[in-house]
């Protein structure tokens, strides 16, 4: 099994993704991180989005399906239902980029719990992918979640556009 990495994601990418669906998270200032592998379907990588830690993480439901906690919601959630289909050339590792000392230490904790824990996160994904795919979420829920289908089929053509680019 891989290990998870924290990732920058292409701001274009992102851009391109959010004119076809309003629920792709936006890049944060700089940008936000993504974690990945979280999960591959139909032979498409898809990445999540982390939060990072606020009081709200700590009391949210453990078994809610749409969110992994990273250490109990003390170092933020990932949120697997705005995970994207990601071509890997539109990523970047965040780690060799870090000069904040802070921020450094807050990715590495992350990153370590998350591969401490990857078993996990990685069932949590599939189970969440598998209730999406059937219908199976409540329309509350699937509201708040991308449209992975119509985003895979984005990510294929922005790949053909890029390689005929």
């Amino acid at each position: 099994m891989k290990t998870l990495k924290i990732y920058y994601i292409d701001n274009n990418y992102i851009d391109y993704l959010r004119k076809f669906d309003n629920r792709v998270a936006y890049n944060k200032s700089k940008a936000r991180p993504y974690v990945g592998v979280v999960y591959t379907f139909n032979n498409q990588t898809y990445f999540a989005p982390l939060s990072s830690p606020k009081p709200k993480h700590l009391t949210m439901n453990e078994k809610a399906v749409d969110i992994f906690k990273i250490k109990d919601g003390e170092l933020g959630i990932v949120n697997i239902n705005n995970m994207i289909p990601t071509p890997i050339n539109c990523l970047t590792e965040v780690l060799p980029l870090v000069k904040d000392k802070h921020y450094r230490k807050l990715i590495i904790e992350q990153t370590t719990y998350l591969n401490d824990h990857k078993r996990e996160l990685l069932d949590k994904v599939k189970q969440f992918k598998l209730r999406y795919d059937k219908g199976h979420l409540s329309s509350r829920l699937r509201n708040r979640c991308c449209d992975f289908n119509l985003l895979e089929e984005k990510c294929k053509e922005y790949e053909k556009e890029e390689v005929a680019i």
